[in-house]
């Protein structure tokens, strides 16, 4: 069966991009492949944080992916801190990279352009992050096209590892699955819904009351016109809503244009879809905000079995590697 691998930091709040653009479809993808999914809080380091918060956002957003639809039982689900076995593959893959690759890595060029403290871990996080694939035997990592030079990244060291020291580990392909909604800002909806953005009128977040949505979906910028039509390029704003629509009803956008000449009557249909669209898992995420022991469990059993498999892959390496086994 093929295995995939797909990890989320957690930083900022999950909004409705994330959820039409890549949770449903990891919901989806989990009973078509052996799936693994990561909530990547070592990742999150590589920038100062406020320890209690990423503590809560790391619970928290474990417990939005189970809410939305990933089950336990089904497919494994854990925190990457508590798989040591990850910060040890990590610097195999850093002794395996280039100086010069690490370099080139566009997110480090534009993060670090952007910041007055520049950490190590900002430098070399991709290194971690293709130990975070390549413990666990991946096939597939499903990316979007800002993601694909890590998979490459990942590619080429697992490459350059058997290389050198015999086959150890499965080089991953990066996938390009059919792109759930492209969910983009309601107030500048040439740019996507950002996670940075807490409190933005433009974001509709994960846990948005469902007041709170309907008012930031009627304030949704359109244009001067009155036809409803998917048209990105001329029509964005329109377009933006016809995407959440049609996402939250099981359709195209184009289908979701079908029967509207107003755009009033357009934004309240999309704000009552996504109403009753995220209620359920609102709901969910409430009973497990309320309980979090059980949350606590599943992780617990969710790294279990993730460190079985990731052991015995690093137990590979050493070996290849030439690192002397303890007694």
């Amino acid at each position: 069966m093929t295995r995939v691998f797909s990890g989320i930091k957690p930083t900022g709040k999950v909004h409705l991009g994330n959820v039409f653009g890549a949770l449903v479809r990891w919901t989806e993808e989990q009973h078509r492949a052996e799936s693994i999914y990561c909530v990547v809080d070592l990742h999150a380091l590589t920038v100062p944080q406020d320890p209690t918060e990423l503590r809560q956002s790391t619970l928290r957003l474990a417990q939005i992916l189970l809410a939305v639809g990933i089950d336990p039982t089904v497919s494994t689900l854990f925190v990457q801190g508590h798989v040591p076995e990850h910060s040890e593959g990590a610097w195999l893959m850093e002794c395996t990279a280039a100086f010069g690759e690490l370099r080139r890595m566009t997110q480090f060029k534009d993060k670090s352009d952007k910041s007055d403290f520049v950490s190590g871990g900002l430098f070399t996080y991709p290194a971690l992050m293709a130990a975070d694939i390549l413990l666990y035997d991946t096939d597939e990592v499903p990316v979007g096209d800002d993601q694909r030079q890590h998979v490459e990244l990942a590619r080429d060291l697992a490459e350059r590892f058997n290389s050198r020291y015999g086959q150890t580990f499965t080089v991953p392909r990066a996938t390009f699955p059919v792109a759930g909604a492209r969910v983009m800002d309601l107030q500048n909806p040439t740019a996507k819904m950002s996670k940075s953005e807490d409190d933005a009128p433009g974001t509709i977040l994960f846990l948005d009351e469902p007041r709170t949505i309907e008012k930031k979906i009627k304030r949704a910028v359109t244009d001067t016109e009155s036809e409803v039509r998917f048209d990105v390029a001329t029509k964005p704003g329109v377009s933006n809503l016809l995407s959440i629509l049609g996402a939250a009803t099981g359709r195209t956008p184009e289908q979701a244009a079908d029967g509207y000449t107003q755009y009033g009557p357009l934004k309240a249909d999309t704000a009552a879809a996504v109403i009753e669209c995220l209620a359920p898992m609102q709901a969910r995420y409430a009973e497990l905000a309320a309980d979090p022991g059980e949350t606590a469990r599943i992780l617990a059993e969710g790294a279990a079995k993730a460190r079985a498999q990731a052991a015995t892959t690093l137990a590979r390496a050493r070996d290849h590697i030439g690192l002397l086994p303890a007694l």
